[in-house]
Formats: C-alpha cells, sequence, structure tokens
C-alpha cells in the first residue's frame, strides 16, 4: 500500500494514477475491456493533474485530457509528443463507464490505450 498524502499533494495524485494503471493491467475473465480502459483513461488524467498541482496551475473538474494539456502547457516542461496520444483516451471516462449501444472496445484499442497510459504515467512520475 502506498503512503498517502493530502490531497491537494501531487504525490497523491501519482499514487492514484499508478493505482489506475494497476488496476487497468487486470485483464480477466468477467472484466469488460471498457472498464479498463476507463482505468487508463483515470491514471493519465490524474497523472496529468498531479504536474498542474506541483507547477500550481488550478484546474477544472474535468475528464478532458486535451482541456488539461492545454494547462500543462503553461509551464516549462518539455512535454513529449506522445502525451497528445491521450486526447483519445477522453472518452473512456464517459461511454465505458456504462452499458451502451456503441461499439465494443477491441483488444488492439484496450492495448494502444494500456501503453499510452504506462508512457504518460513512467513519464510523470520519472520528473515528479
Amino acid at each position: 500500500m502506498p503512503e498517502r498524502y493530502p490531497s491537494e499533494d501531487p504525490r497523491e495524485w501519482i499514487n492514484r494514477a499508478k493505482s489506475n494503471l494497476a488496476l487497468a493491467e487486470k485483464m480477466g475473465q468477467n472484466i469488460y475491456l471498457e472498464d479498463l480502459c476507463f482505468n487508463t483513461q483515470q491514471a493519465v488524467e490524474k497523472a496529468i493533474k498531479s504536474l498542474l498541482i506541483k507547477y500550481g496551475i488550478d484546474f477544472p473538474f474535468t475528464h478532458d485530457i486535451a482541456k488539461l494539456i492545454t494547462l500543462l502547457l503553461k509551464t516549462e516542461l518539455d512535454i513529449p509528443e506522445f502525451v497528445e496520444q491521450a486526447v483519445g483516451l477522453t472518452p473512456y471516462a464517459t461511454f465505458a463507464r456504462y452499458p451502451n449501444s456503441d461499439t465494443p472496445v477491441t483488444d488492439d484499442d484496450y492495448k494502444e490505450a494500456l501503453e499510452i497510459a504506462e508512457k504518460i504515467v513512467n513519464w510523470v512520475e520519472s520528473i515528479s
């Protein structure tokens, strides 16, 4: 169990991002890929928010990764190109959480989402 920090501490946000990433990696029987992809989105969202907190940038309560990346551009960070790929994870924060008529997430979709989330969480942790 990771050490707990106050909610305004960026370390707590990266811990929660890592927790979501660990959940996203838990493929198994009776687990929808949509639920795993939801956790990839949450991991990225919380990782980015940890950086925003670290740099003193207020952010809205949103799942929109593009908006969060735009705020992140206000820092002096050299943001890797792969961070932009996370924008495609935003829909997993909403449609993937509930039964719907959309096309189910494929294995390839899941693998791509997981790879993006792993890269971003690892990058954020490396600079935190």
